[in-house]
C-alpha cells in the first residue's frame, strides 16, 4: 500500500481533473475517477454514493464491484456504514468492517469479499452530499495520511457532484416523486409577517477548484489580505446598520468575534504552509472543525458550526473577489423574497434588507441565527420546505405568509390582492404605532405602567428617543466584554457606561453586572466549556469567583454615575448568601471611593435578577436586603420547566402562559409589593403584548421591552383596563389547562385590547 503524501495527492488530483473534463456522462466520468483512485492508492474497490435528497443515497459510480449495481443500490442516511458516514458527516475507518454493529451488506453491490472500509463524506456547507468509499479484501489499517488524501480527493469530488448535470439528474428523480407541484406549500414559520416579491435564489460561494498552491508565500499574503478586508467590512456593516435591541445583536457580535478569531486563522495559515491554496485551506479548516464538533448535542456549538460555515464562505468570497450574483440581482428589484438552502446572519445583511419582503430557508430552526436577525428586521421567515430552492426560478413571483407558515408559488391574482390588503393593513398599523410616541404608557382606567427598554450596544440607544420610554430597564454590560479581544479595563468600561447615562439623561438606568458563560463566551477566557453550561459556572458565579473582575466593573459603574443615581443588579442569584456577597463587594468599592474623596453617585440602589426558582423560596429575606428586583423570564422559565429554550423540539411544549408559571410570577410581585420594593420584568414576556397583558393582570407595573416591540406593548397598555384583567387573571390561575394563551387571546379580542 502506497503512503499518501501531499505529492501523491497532487499526482492523483491531476489525473482526476483530466478524467472529470472528459466528454462523457457524469456517471462514466465518476467511474473512471473511482478506477484512478483504486489504482493509485492500491485499493481493491472504490465507490461513490450520491445524496439524492436529505434522506437517501444512491450508488453513482464504482470500481471493483458489480457494474450492474449502479443506480440500483440505495441507502438511507444512517443505514449501514456508508449511511452512517453521510448522517454523521465524519470519516469512518475500519480494518474489520464486518464486525462493526452498523455493517450491512448490499448483495447487488458484490462486496461480500471485502473486509476493510474507509468512508469519507463529500461535504457542501455542513451537509453530506455524498460518500466516497475505499475498501480492501485483506485486513488493512488505514493510516492518517491515507484518510487525509481521501479527504482532499473528496473536496474535489464534492464539486463534481454539485455540477449542473448532477443537479438536473437529482431534480428529475425528486420531481418524479411528486415534490412541489401546488401553489400553496406549508412550512415552519420562524418569523411572522406577510411579504410578496420576486424570488432571488441565494447562491453560495463558488466551489474550490484549485487544491494545491505553487507559491506558499503568495497564498499566505492573499489569505491575510482577504481576512483583514473581511473583518473591516463586517465591523463597518454591523456598526452602521440599525438593528435594534436584543438577542440578534449578541449573535452578530459573537459572529464578528468568530471571524476575528486568531486560532481559526492560524489553522488556515498552517494549511496554506502545508501546500494548499488559500481557498482549499479555508475549506480544510472548516471540515476539520466539523469533524470534531458535529456530533455534539450542544445547541450553542451547533449554531457556532453554522456560523463557522458562513464565515468560511465569506472568506472564500473575499479570496475570489465574488460574493455571488444573487446580491446584485436583488439590488435591481424593489421587493424580493430570498430563497436559500441555508444562510448565515451576515449573508442576510449583504442584501439591502429594506427590500427583503420574506426569507425562505430549506433548513432551519427557531433558534438559528439568521432567523433571529431577520425577525429583528421584521422580515417574515419560513423554513422546512425541501426542494423549493431547485423548484423555483429567480424572478418568479412568491408570496410569504409568516403568520401561518405558507409559501405561495406564482400566486393567483386573487391571492396577490389579499396579500396586498394585508400589507396595507400593516402599514396603517405602523403609522398608528408611530403616533404613540408622545403618549404615556397609561391604561384606560388611569394606571400608569413604567415602560422601559432593554439595551445591548451603544446605537441601541436610538430607541430612547424613538420610543420616548421611561428609561433603560436592562443594560447588558457583557456586550462590551464580548466585542473586545481582551478584558476591558476600568477606564474602557467607564466610557461605555458614561455614554449610556449621558444619552439616558434623567431617565432611570439599570445596569446588569457581567453575565457571561453558558452561550455567551469571551474570546480571551479559557476553561468555560462545560457539559451543561446553562446551569454551570456562569454569570454571578464567575464574577464572585473572579472577584477582581467584579470589583473593576463596580468601580467603573461608580465613576460613570458620579453625581447621578446608580442602579446595579446582579444576575443568576441562587440564594441570599450570593446576593449578600455581591452587594458587600459593591458597598466596599463605594466606601473605597469615598475614602479617596472621589466623585460618587448621589444614590446607589442594589438589586438582583430573579432567574433561578430557588430564590423565590427566600424572596422575603432577599427583599429585606434589596432595593429592587427584576425578573428575567427567559432563564426563569427555562429552569422552572427544566426545558432548554434553544431546543427546537421543546419550542411549543411549555408555555409561560400556564397556570403554574403564572402563579409563581404572581407570588413574586405580591411579595415585592408587600415589602414595597420596585419590581419589573425585563425578559421576553415583557416584549410580547399578550404576555405583558397577563403580567399587568398579575400586578406588575414596570415592564422593560425590546425596542422593536416597545410600541406594540404600549398600544396594548393603552387599550387595557387593569381592574378587568386583574379579576380575570385570578380566575385563570386555578386552571388545569396546559396553556392559558387561547383564553387570554380570546379575552383580548372580546375587550378590544390591541395585541397585534
Amino acid at each position: 500500500m502506497q503512503s499518501s503524501t501531499t505529492n501523491q495527492a497532487i499526482v492523483i488530483l491531476k489525473q482526476l481533473r483530466q478524467a472529470a473534463d472528459e466528454e462523457a456522462k457524469i456517471s462514466d466520468r465518476l467511474s473512471r475517477i473511482m478506477k484512478i483512485i483504486a489504482e493509485q492508492m492500491g485499493y481493491d474497490g472504490v465507490s461513490c454514493f450520491v445524496a439524492i435528497d436529505d434522506s437517501y443515497l444512491e450508488l453513482f459510480a464504482e470500481y471493483g464491484f458489480n457494474p450492474d449495481a449502479m443506480h440500483k443500490v440505495s441507502l438511507r442516511f444512517g443505514e449501514g456504514l456508508i449511511g452512517s458516514v453521510a448522517k454523521n458527516g465524519r470519516p469512518l475507518a475500519l480494518s474489520d468492517a464486518k464486525n462493526h454493529p452498523k455493517y450491512v451488506i448490499k448483495e447487488k453491490l458484490g462486496e461480500e469479499g471485502y473486509n476493510s472500509f474507509l468512508g469519507v463524506p463529500l461535504m457542501r456547507r455542513h451537509r453530506a452530499i455524498g460518500v466516497l468509499v475505499a475498501e480492501t479484501k485483506s485486513a488493512h489499517e488505514f493510516s492518517r495520511q491515507e484518510q487525509e488524501t481521501l479527504e482532499t480527493i473528496a473536496m474535489f469530488l464534492s464539486d463534481v457532484v454539485s455540477s449542473d448535470e448532477m443537479t438536473e439528474y437529482k431534480n428529475n428523480l425528486i420531481k418524479s416523486r411528486g415534490i412541489v407541484t401546488k401553489e400553496r406549500i406549508k412550512g415552519l414559520s420562524l418569523s411572522k409577517g406577510y411579504g410578496i416579491g420576486l424570488a432571488v435564489l441565494h447562491r453560495r460561494r463558488h466551489a474550490v477548484t484549485k487544491i494545491f498552491s505553487e507559491d506558499k508565500d503568495k497564498e499566505l499574503e492573499r489569505l491575510t489580505l482577504a481576512h483583514q478586508q473581511m473583518n473591516d467590512d463586517l465591523e463597518a456593516k454591523f456598526n452602521t446598520t440599525k438593528l435594534g435591541i436584543g438577542e440578534h445583536m449578541d449573535i452578530l457580535d459573537a459572529y464578528l468575534m468568530f471571524a476575528q478569531d486568531k486560532g481559526w486563522f492560524k489553522k488556515i495559515a498552517d494549511n496554506v504552509l502545508s501546500g494548499l491554496t488559500a481557498e482549499a485551506a479555508v475549506e480544510r479548516a472548516y471540515e476539520d472543525m466539523w469533524n470534531r464538533l458535529s456530533a455534539t448535542k450542544d445547541n450553542y456549538l451547533k449554531e457556532r458550526l453554522h456560523d463557522l460555515r458562513d464565515v468560511s464562505d465569506r472568506l472564500q468570497g473575499y479570496l475570489s473577489g465574488d460574493f455571488g450574483e444573487s446580491i446584485s440581482v436583488a439590488s435591481e428589484s424593489k421587493d424580493v423574497i430570498i430563497i436559500a438552502q441555508a444562510m448565515g446572519p451576515a449573508e442576510l445583511m449583504d442584501y439591502d434588507y429594506t427590500k427583503i419582503r420574506g426569507l425562505i430557508i430549506e433548513e432551519g430552526t427557531p433558534t438559528m441565527h439568521v432567523a433571529i436577525v431577520a425577525k429583528a428586521l421584521n422580515i417574515p421567515v419560513i423554513a422546512k420546505i425541501k426542494g423549493l430552492f431547485d423548484e423555483v426560478k429567480s424572478g418568479e413571483l412568491i408570496a410569504v405568509d409568516g403568520n401561518e407558515g405558507y409559501v405561495y408559488l406564482r400566486p393567483s391574482e386573487d391571492t396577490q390582492r389579499k396579500f396586498r390588503q394585508k400589507l396595507e393593513e400593516k402599514e396603517r398599523l405602523q403609522a398608528k404605532l408611530a403616533e404613540l410616541k408622545d403618549k404615556p404608557s397609561c391604561t384606560l382606567d388611569g394606571v400608569r405602567i413604567g415602560h422601559y427598554i432593554n439595551v445591548g450596544l451603544s446605537f441601541d440607544l436610538d430607541y430612547l428617543k424613538s420610543t420616548n420610554c421611561d428609561g433603560i430597564g436592562l443594560y447588558r454590560t457583557e456586550i462590551p466584554f464580548m466585542s473586545s479581544m481582551s478584558m476591558p479595563d476600568v477606564e474602557e468600561q467607564k466610557v461605555y457606561y458614561q455614554e449610556l447615562m449621558d444619552k439616558a439623561e434623567d431617565r432611570k438606568v439599570i445596569f446588569r453586572s457581567l453575565d457571561v458563560g453558558s452561550d455567551k463566551l469571551l474570546p480571551y477566557w479559557a476553561g468555560l466549556n462545560e457539559g451543561n453550561p446553562a446551569i454551570g459556572w456562569r454569570s454571578i458565579r464567575i464574577t464572585l469567583d473572579r472577584r477582581a473582575i467584579l470589583r473593576k466593573q463596580i468601580k467603573a459603574f461608580l465613576e460613570a454615575a458620579a453625581g447621578k443615581e446608580l442602579n446595579v443588579m446582579f444576575p443568576m442569584i441562587s440564594n441570599l448568601a450570593e446576593f449578600e456577597e455581591a452587594k458587600e463587594t459593591l458597598m466596599l468599592e463605594l466606601e473605597k471611593e469615598k475614602r479617596f474623596k472621589r466623585p460618587i453617585p448621589k444614590k446607589v440602589n442594589v438589586g438582583l435578577m430573579v432567574e433561578v426558582p430557588s430564590i423565590v423560596f427566600q424572596l422575603d429575606e432577599i427583599l429585606e436586603k434589596a432595593d429592587f428586583i427584576s425578573i428575567g423570564t427567559n432563564d426563569l422559565a427555562q429552569f422552572f420547566f427544566a426545558c432548554d429554550r434553544g431546543n427546537p423540539r421543546l419550542t411549543e411544549r411549555y408555555d409561560v402562559l400556564s397556570a403554574p408559571f403564572l402563579r409563581m410570577m404572581h407570588t413574586i410581585v405580591k411579595k415585592a409589593d408587600k415589602h414595597k420594593v420596585y419590581c419589573s420584568v425585563c425578559g421576553e414576556m415583557a416584549s410580547n403584548p399578550i404576555e405583558a397583558m397577563a403580567l399587568i393582570g398579575l400586578g406588575y407595573r414596570n415592564l422593560s421591552s425590546s425596542g422593536s416591540t416597545f410600541c406594540r406593548v404600549k398600544s396594548m397598555i393603552r387599550s387595557l383596563r387593569v381592574d378587568d384583567i386583574s379579576d380575570y387573571m385570578q380566575l385563570l390561575l386555578n386552571s388545569k389547562n396546559k396553556t392559558l394563551r387561547p383564553q387570554l387571546v380570546a379575552y383580548a379580542n372580546d375587550h378590544n385590547i390591541e395585541i397585534f
